[in-house]
């Protein structure tokens, strides 16, 4: 079987790292292959979201330290093969399915995704400097972002690892669910994306807004709402759906 699997069903692709034994810990052959299928994801006019998720026990161990080839040229290779640049610059919406430990590599992947849904199972830790190694997947940018910068600093420089509970007190997960309705649940999350031109555009404004002061963030909605089509028939029937079924 493939390191990376690859299904998709109504609208839904699924991108699941496969390699259970390494604790799906991503060798430079699965790194060019996750983003790969990312970009193939992002091309596809059929696919509404995407879900990225791992074989169990773990949903990724970060970076294959045994694989010494994919350090011999490491400045190259963060251009070809960086997931968390690959997850960042998409325009589908990708919802990480975490279903085991997600460390270091593993868990820049995660917060490079639109959100989280955790397994109770789910355990997140950086232990990037316990390594003698300092993140380039996006981490150092990111976990502050997701949890404060006062406990993205104890996690990175000690590499406690928080359990689902906290991880979802923390702001670091949208929602924890039991291990065996993990992709049940995710599936129905990804089902209620709403199915419109809108998406991809509501997802790349809060990208560029966290670049921005909230005066620029306010300026580039308003010039991208007005930049867009607006058929005031169309607008008004999907209004009467929604009042319809407001689910």
């Amino acid at each position: 079987m493939s390191e990376i699997e690859v299904s998709t069903d109504g609208g839904i692709r699924t991108i699941q790292l496969n390699r259970p034994k390494a604790r799906n810990a991503l060798s430079s052959d699965m790194q060019a292959g996750l983003v790969a299928a990312l970009a193939a994801a992002d091309q596809d006019p059929t696919v509404r979201v995407v879900v990225l998720t791992g074989t169990d026990p773990a949903f990724c161990a970060g970076n294959d330290f045994t694989d010494l080839g994919q350090f011999a040229d490491r400045y190259a290779n963060q251009f070809r093969t960086d997931p968390g640049r690959a997850l960042r610059a998409m325009r589908t919406p990708v919802i990480c399915a975490v279903n085991g430990a997600c460390v270091s590599g593993g868990l820049e992947i995660a917060l490079s995704a639109s959100f989280i849904v955790a397994s109770d199972r789910a355990r997140f830790a950086d232990t990037h400097a316990r390594l003698d190694v300092i993140a380039t997947w996006g981490l150092s940018a990111l976990l502050p972002r997701a949890v404060g910068v006062r406990l993205a600093r104890e996690m990175s420089i000690t590499g406690r690892f928080l359990d689902a509970t906290e991880a979802l007190a923390r702001g670091l997960v949208n929602h924890v669910v039991p291990h065996e309705d993990l992709l049940p649940f995710t599936a129905r999350l990804a089902a209620s994306v709403a199915d419109t031109s809108a998406v991809r555009d509501v997802l790349a404004l809060y990208a560029r807004g966290e670049d921005l002061p909230l005066s620029g963030a306010l300026s580039h909605e308003t010039a991208t709402a007005f930049s867009r089509p607006l058929s005031p028939t169309a607008f008004a029937a999907r209004g009467r759906d929604i009042v319809k079924d407001p689910t």
